[in-house]
């Protein structure tokens, strides 16, 4: 596709509190404006709507649609989506020993990640081992895992009859200990494999990557039998965090990887307003091996589960270094359960998803969720203004406002490109992560008359994790138009500098400007 190498251009950068400062226009250059686009939902990693799926869904709910009210028709959720996620049983995903299931095509899983793809949603996974609350799902841990294996179990529904035997309702609900050398052996075992097929990040959007206690939410662990507590436990839970965080990094290297941030992380317990010891300390070391945050309480406000202060301030502490990502609790389904309206405060859906909705702009998540079911179509019929709202204020919103580009130049001369982005949205891009290694770049392109690169300029000091609010971040960088006499066209991109310097970034700019290759064009140069 290129007919010249990729220039790296070296680039002079002032960042500026938007205006005219820091942005020039050179003699001989054609300044160009760009008004944002403020409508088109924009398809981005690490940013926007997540659309959630069960295990057990039919794929066909890739193609539901829900009627909205406000519009008066049908859409298909998909449509506002940037993400897909699923979280689930180890059990399902390593239903026998040594066998996964995406080496079966006919596993449902198998199903949902292919028409994930088809319809061009990147998935996302969190793996639950605990046995408790599966409504019904057999346990959550593979059984090898306790009976070839021998790891230690806590049976929790083990009782014992009047004859003294143990017994239990459910024994196959059990759950591992985590300190275990034998379920942790197993675990490792899943986990380098599971890596070895979805560590892409053209297929996955993020990695769950802790899943450890109830639901995988990061409390409740199990440490010790009966899920006691001895003096070892502070030092079990750093051991644990130091163990399973270093697994996925050292194998999820290419994909971002997030944990739940909340107050009793990894702690044997699950409620209280107070934080449980060591909770900051348990996280940062989680986020020094690369992860980022997510929470499942936004807008639960009851002080003993819910989403408090103490997450707030610890999500403030950590704005713009890591993203953050949203997901709410069930208010529909089970009006009494989690946020639901019962002792929050609330009065309504609609009240519960603004709710959800402040306090996500307060945290500046990158993305929202839209759970399954009821809860999905909640967000639709309740509150659909939220939707669109968080699809053009939410995540990151980039685009150049100015570009100052020459309008003819002579083949081989050098020349001064100025250009100044913004970024509408609350959040951040971000290029800072371990995994992503601030690959992106901006870069901007000669076409030809077919839409082809004729050659390529990447803007190597200019950096979009940088872009944190409105305020307007101006570069100058020399170009050298190596090129044939003729006529072009000068275009702008956000490029993977790891994948042959493709645009991926959709850019808040207008549709007529956009190219199918992903470039966004500027203006027409003649070389002469």
């Amino acid at each position: 596709m290129f007919a010249a190498a990729c220039l790296m251009a070296c680039a002079c950068q002032e960042k500026q509190a938007g205006g005219q400062e820091g942005f020039h226009n050179p003699d001989g250059n054609q300044e160009i404006s760009i008004t944002p686009d403020m409508n088109t939902v924009l398809h981005n990693p690490m940013n926007g709507w997540v659309l959630y799926i069960s295990a057990d869904a039919d794929p066909s709910y890739f193609d539901k649609e829900i009627y909205v009210s406000a519009l008066g028709k049908n859409v298909r959720i998909r449509d506002y989506a940037s993400a897909c996620y699923m979280r689930t049983e180890w059990k399902k995903m390593n239903p026998e020993d040594g066998k996964y299931f995406w080496q079966d095509p006919d596993n449902n899983i198998s199903k949902l990640v292919a028409k994930a793809g088809e319809v061009g949603l990147p998935i996302a996974f969190r793996v639950i081992v605990d046995g408790r609350d599966r409504d019904g799902a057999d346990g959550a841990t593979p059984l090898f895992v306790r009976d070839k294996y021998g790891a230690e179990v806590w049976d929790s529904y083990a009782t014992t009859n009047d004859e003294g035997e143990v017994v239990s309702s459910h024994p196959n609900w059990f759950t591992p200990l985590v300190t275990d050398p034998n379920f942790r052996e197993c675990y490792e075992r899943f986990i380098v494999a599971f890596a070895k097929e979805f560590n892409d990040p053209d297929r996955v959007a993020f990695i769950d990557g802790y899943g450890l206690g109830k639901w995988g939410e990061g409390h409740n662990v199990v440490y010790e039998q009966n899920n006691a507590t001895s003096d070892k436990i502070e030092d079990e839970k750093q051991e644990t965090m130091e163990w399973i965080t270093k697994l996925y990094s050292e194998n999820f290297t290419e994909v971002p990887l997030v944990i739940n941030y909340h107050r009793h992380i990894a702690a044997p317990k699950g409620e209280g307003h107070d934080p449980s010891p060591n909770s900051e300390k348990l996280l940062n070391i989680a986020i020094s091996n690369g992860y980022c945050l997510r929470s499942d309480a936004f807008g639960m406000r009851n002080q003993s589960w819910g989403y408090t202060d103490w997450e707030k301030a610890f999500a403030r502490s950590w704005n713009y270094k890591v993203p953050i990502i949203m997901e709410g609790g069930y208010i529909v389904s089970s009006p009494g359960h989690q946020s639901g309206m019962k002792g929050d405060g609330y009065n309504s859906p609609a009240e519960v998803r603004q709710g959800e909705y402040d306090d996500s702009k307060e945290a500046k998540v990158n993305m929202m969720d839209f759970r399954v079911g009821s809860e999905t179509e909640s967000w639709f019929n309740d509150a659909f203004n939220l939707v669109k709202k968080f699809t053009v204020e939410g995540g990151y919103r980039l685009y150049p406002d100015k570009v100052s580009v020459p309008s003819e130049m002579a083949s081989g001369s050098s020349a001064t490109i100025v250009h100044r982005w913004r970024n509408v949205g609350w959040g951040y891009f971000p290029n800072n992560l371990k995994q992503w290694n601030y690959r992106y770049k901006v870069a901007f392109a000669l076409l030809d008359s077919d839409g082809n690169v004729a050659k390529l300029f990447v803007d190597s000091s200019c950096e979009p994790s940088e872009w944190t609010s409105t305020s307007g971040y101006s570069y100058s960088f020399d170009v050298t138009a190596d090129v044939p006499a003729g006529d072009y066209t000068w275009a702008v991109g956000i490029v993977n500098t790891e994948k042959d310097n493709v645009p991926e970034i959709q850019l808040a700019v207008s549709p007529d400007r956009k190219t199918e290759t992903g470039w966004a064009t500027l203006a027409a140069v003649h070389v002469k």
